[in-house]
């Protein structure tokens, strides 16, 4: 059986240290601001954080691309030339077209590759919601199964991601395109937070609304409570756009009231973190079939 390699990218947020441990790549998309192009690095490479946020503080707005085909075309022909089978886990094709970009690219290369596979998977996700999935692809991997095996299982396993986010306002998700314009009434409402998931399509989408900060982050606890199924044997992700100190709160909080088997804390990077805009925190997880769909 070839060895496989499981690839994600600029949406999945995944923190070095589990991209390290799990042998995991990405490819790599791109932010645009003040017409000026760079690489968008989970690590930060080109600004930190607080520089990116900085800049939405501001007022201004960063712009962001898709995967290019020329990276996908690097990415794949890397992997393929060791003779390696992908299996590669995309951001939600309602919010990026690279998913499709990426089986056009797959399709061309295994005419030079004959005997590679490569499969493409629209996780429904995005941010640690995908990334989750490709750390999961990594844990199939490593016992054994094929790269066809790994994709069907993540198939299956991508209406499990429970997401749970809230935000300061809806005003860049709606900018970018990536909240339902249907959800418009929740609104920037004198300290009304909405509470945002993943739908059984992938689209980002609010769900309901909390007064208050404090309360907004209590109810992503409850919800991952109600939501989780065996917590005691898996991962509790937070992702945060540039607030730590409520992020470590957030875990906290978890900690006292869901007996995970660890918490692992990140940044939401450099194309989320645009959409959505500083301040906002999420909580991810394995559990309940999601099936609500937003209208």
């Amino acid at each position: 059986m070839r060895p496989v390699k499981i690839i994600t990218d600029s949406c999945s947020d995944l923190v070095r240290e589990l991209r390290e441990q799990y042998d995991i790549d990405y490819a790599r998309m791109k932010t645009v601001y003040h017409d000026q192009e760079q690489w968008a690095s989970l690590d930060f490479e080109y600004y930190t954080p607080k520089e990116l946020y900085d800049i939405m503080r501001g007022g201004e707005r960063i712009l962001t691309t898709q995967v290019p085909i020329a990276e996908f075309e690097r990415i794949f022909r890397l992997y393929l030339e060791q003779g390696m089978d992908i299996v590669y886990i995309a951001c939600s094709s309602r919010q990026s077209g690279s998913v499709n970009t990426a089986m056009m690219v797959s399709n061309e290369l295994q005419q030079e590759y004959p005997d590679a596979a490569v499969y493409c998977v629209d996780s429904l996700n995005a941010c640690v919601g995908e990334g989750a999935l490709a750390v999961r692809a990594a844990e199939y991997r490593d016992k054994g199964m094929s790269a066809k095996e790994i994709y069907e299982h993540i198939m299956a396993d991508r209406k499990l991601i429970n997401e749970f986010c809230t935000v300061h306002s809806l005003d860049g998700l709606r900018a970018s395109g990536r909240v339902k314009a249907s959800s418009a009434f929740f609104g920037n409402l004198l300290g009304v937070k909405p509470i945002i998931i993943a739908d059984v399509n992938g689209d980002q989408t609010p769900i309901k609304k909390v007064k208050g900060r404090k309360n907004s982050i209590a109810e992503l606890v409850a919800l991952t409570k109600e939501s989780i199924i065996d917590p005691e044997h898996q991962r509790i992700y937070i992702a945060h756009a540039d607030c730590a100190d409520e992020a470590e709160m957030l875990a906290d909080r978890i900690r006292s009231e869901i007996p995970c088997k660890r918490i692992v804390i990140g940044y939401i990077g450099p194309i989320i973190g645009a959409s959505i805009g500083p301040g906002a925190i999420a909580v991810f997880s394995f559990g309940k079939e999601v099936t609500f769909e937003a209208k």
